[in-house]
């Protein structure tokens, strides 16, 4: 079963290199393994990170996100809200700039490519956050929403987690 499409606005490279990396079209969910020493809802900073370190220690991991791995860091807050606020610093040293004895006129701010430069940290960032080097990992990535069904069970798009 393949995963939800996911477009982000602008419709633009950036965006859709993004998607492919952070939930691509075409991810194939894995056969689940009979059992998982850890099941992990949630592909933010501390699921990644939960993840990769298990992982890491021999662990039998399985990774659920239901939108966008990297989570709200990667793609709304963290890191988007840094490259803006860098934005904005410059634009108010340029403006501050005669207390040091230099005039430039001002700052004009070109908010579109504000935005795109965003967009550019953002995608060269987030190969990191990808599913393929989850798996890549030995991490199994699955796309979709989780639910309980049990205690010790987890279903995600018709497949059962199961964890002990």
């Amino acid at each position: 079963m393949q995963t939800e499409r996911i477009q982000l606005l602008p419709d633009d490279e950036l965006n859709r290199t993004l998607v492919s990396r952070v939930h691509p079209a075409d991810w194939e969910n894995p056969e689940p393994a009979d059992r998982y020493n850890l099941v992990v809802i949630g592909g933010g900073s501390a699921g990644l990170v939960s993840a990769a370190g298990a992982a890491g220690l021999g662990a039998k991991v399985a990774l659920v996100e239901k939108h966008l791995l990297g989570g709200d860091c990667l793609n709304y807050g963290c890191v988007p809200s840094k490259a803006l606020i860098a934005a904005a610093k410059a634009a108010a040293m340029a403006g501050r700039s005669t207390v040091q004895g230099v005039s430039p006129g001002g700052a004009d701010v070109d908010f579109a490519a504000v935005m795109r430069r965003m967009r550019e940290i953002r995608t060269r960032i987030s190969s990191h956050d990808s599913a393929e080097r989850f798996a890549e990992l030995g991490v199994d990535v699955f796309l979709g929403e989780g639910r309980f069904v049990s205690s010790t069970a987890v279903e995600v798009g018709g497949r059962t987690l199961r964890f002990s």
